[in-house]
């Protein structure tokens, strides 16, 4: 189960990264979000050039496996 709606819509490295911005608004303390937003940030920025497009999607795929994971863990606690 995807975090949030439109996972299903992600096609783009930018769709991507719009995405899981959104996704850091659900965690539950502002350091958190802090945390993965940063990461994301250097995710997209050591990604930049990638030009391969199935190593794209691959990535793609394993960034909103991850985000419904991390999303999983931190509301299982709270």
């Amino acid at each position: 189960m995807p975090p949030l709606a439109g996972a299903e819509l992600v096609k783009t490295p930018v769709h991507l990264y719009r995405y899981l911005l959104r996704c850091c608004r659900l965690l539950p303390t502002a350091g958190m979000q802090h945390h993965y937003r940063h990461a994301i940030r250097q995710g997209y920025n050591s990604h930049m050039d990638e030009d391969d497009p199935e190593r794209i999607q691959m990535i793609i795929q394993r960034a909103l496996t991850d985000a419904d994971w991390i999303l999983e863990k931190y509301t299982k606690k709270t």
